[in-house]
């Protein structure tokens, strides 16, 4: 999880976003964009005062929303997932599976 290993103590567990690896036993892995649900907020708020994305119109979302980024979280929410189906399948379109030996 990319906030604990590039500056583990300046992440915002509540309000920000990260990169996540997901690396499972057969082999496929995925890049999954996660932000907090505060994180969005923030973004709406930088994208109408800085007049982005038509002044506020749009957001371009993560593939994920969590309530913060801690290990444990993100943990359980892609448990939860996995349960439910494949990541490429419950997430959003833009998660793919990627397998080692055959990208």
């Amino acid at each position: 999880m990319e906030f604990e290993e590039i500056e583990p103590d300046s992440w915002n567990r509540e309000n920000d976003f990260a990169n996540i690896h997901v690396h499972m036993a057969d082999g496929r892995h995925y890049g999954i964009n996660v932000w907090t649900f505060n994180a969005l907020e923030t973004s709406i708020a930088l994208d109408l005062g800085g007049k982005s994305n038509s002044n506020g119109l749009y957001v371009i979302p993560p593939d994920l929303f969590v309530r913060e980024l801690t290990k444990e979280c993100i943990y359980e929410t892609i448990s939860d997932l996995l349960k439910k189906g494949d990541l490429e399948k419950v997430l959003n379109p833009s998660v793919l599976s990627l397998k080692v030996n055959g990208i």
